[in-house]
């Protein structure tokens, strides 16, 4: 299987404090369903265990130049593949609105 295109291989940590994901996102999430009205994420396919693990995480966004939420990046259009404590990144340009 050939490796996904991607500019950036970004580490996955542990925040000290859980982050909280900006308005826009959560916007963004309840638009395209991954999240209810109550503000409960639904992301298919990641069991509860998984998605509170991903609460606790953090990336140095290297598009956005900023620390954000592991939930952030998951559903970013840039996002590639996790593995082995890496993001893979696209690296593309975002608006600011879907952000």
């Amino acid at each position: 299987m050939a490796e996904l295109p991607h500019k950036y291989e970004v580490p996955v940590k542990v925040a000290a404090k859980a982050i909280k994901l900006t308005d826009e996102t959560k916007s963004e999430l309840k638009s395209s369903g991954m999240m209810d009205e109550k503000g409960k994420l639904k992301l298919k396919g990641v069991s509860p265990k998984m998605l509170k693990r991903m609460k606790e995480e953090s990336v140095d966004c290297p598009v956005l130049k900023n620390e954000i939420a592991f939930i952030q990046c998951f559903v970013c259009p840039n996002f590639q593949s996790r593995v082995s404590g890496q993001v893979l990144c696209k690296g593309d340009t975002l608006n600011q609105k879907a952000h």
